[in-house]
């Protein structure tokens, strides 16, 4: 069960640049050092990594430079000190995973001003001058993962929620998975909720919590995979009775999922991330090359802007787990990530 690229596609962003001409060099190509950045908190994470090898590849095609950056941490403070570095390096380009929308509103916007686009992708600061935004559709997400919970349990039972609050992309995930629950399945009743953040620890004890309170529960949701990890040791210990769904995957993930410890995940095509975002910030750096029929001159915008790109999600169950492993990916790729 897959959802694909909704909005534009590679070709129709290529439309729109002038076309190259017999004996006319390629426009397509990067200058000598033009470099674009990925900019990430808790960068250790392996979503990260098929996103920016898809935006080294793209980039690599056309003569260009990469360089993966971050923090380690969940920290806002730390990424934004991380960001401020990256400016300073002054790039062609940065391709950003916001950890909170509002905090980076004056720094993209600085970044604008000093003629860098940012790009960004899986979570969003909608205020600032952003040239574009990719994503999957976390409304659908949460649509998908509640159906998948709600189909599996007939209908009918108890279920709970753990969440990062702050994290735009998280939240979104979060309010649709239950807000479809409500419409769809008014037989399944939203037990708790708790907040995790990304801790193991803190979602294995909030499932503990969860479970001492409410025996019935059947099904726990969450948003992202690190969380997963905890609650799907509390379902086990629990005897195996709650369905953990998450989203986005990793190894431990997987290996899980095809023991039958963990339900499922959605999991965004984080590849066409990484490549598609790549191609706004080419665009919106060389943004010459684009002339549309609207005011971008006279009122000064950057005419490459893409307010969302859809990058598309999969549905992760035990039948197709081995196609998201990231080492296997890597190795068929023949490359070394994100330490190239």
């Amino acid at each position: 069960m897959k959802k694909f690229i909704a909005g534009i596609s590679l070709a129709a962003v290529l439309g729109a640049a002038a076309p190259a001409t017999a004996g006319q060099d390629n426009p397509f190509q990067c200058e000598e050092g033009e470099t674009y950045v990925m900019n990430v908190m808790v960068s250790g994470v392996e979503y990260w990594f098929p996103v920016y090898e898809m935006f080294k590849q793209a980039a690599q095609q056309m003569g260009c430079k990469t360089a993966y950056t971050g923090t380690p941490e969940y920290d806002v403070n730390k990424q934004l000190a991380s960001f401020e570095q990256v400016l300073i390096k002054k790039p062609a380009g940065v391709l950003l995973h916001p950890m909170n929308s509002d905090p980076f509103i004056e720094p993209i916007n600085r970044a604008a001003e000093m003629g860098i686009p940012v790009v960004t992708f899986a979570a969003d600061s909608p205020n600032s001058k952003r040239v574009s935004y990719i994503t999957s559709n976390n409304v659908s997400e949460g649509k998908y993962a509640a159906d998948a919970v709600a189909e599996a349990m007939g209908g009918n039972g108890k279920y709970a929620v753990l969440e990062n609050p702050g994290q735009d992309n998280h939240d979104v995930r979060v309010k649709s998975f239950v807000a479809r629950m409500k419409e769809k399945w008014p037989d399944m009743e939203l037990a708790t909720r708790a907040a995790s953040n990304q801790d193991p620890t803190k979602a294995y004890n909030a499932v503990l919590a969860m479970a001492q309170a409410h025996p019935d529960l059947g099904a726990i949701f969450m948003p992202e995979a690190n969380s997963a990890l905890g609650a799907a040791q509390a379902a086990k210990e629990l005897g195996g009775k709650i369905k953990v769904m998450h989203a986005d995957v990793n190894a431990k993930m997987l290996d899980l999922i095809k023991a039958g410890e963990v339900f499922g995940a959605v999991n965004p095509n984080q590849g066409v991330q990484g490549y598609m975002g790549f191609m706004m910030l080419w665009l919106a750096n060389h943004s010459d090359l684009i002339d549309p029929m609207n005011d971008h001159k006279s009122s000064g915008f950057n005419p490459m802007g893409v307010p969302y790109l859809d990058n598309g999600f999969s549905i992760v169950t035990a039948a197709n787990a081995d196609e998201f492993y990231w080492d296997k990916y890597l190795k068929r790729r023949g490359t070394k990530g994100i330490n190239e």
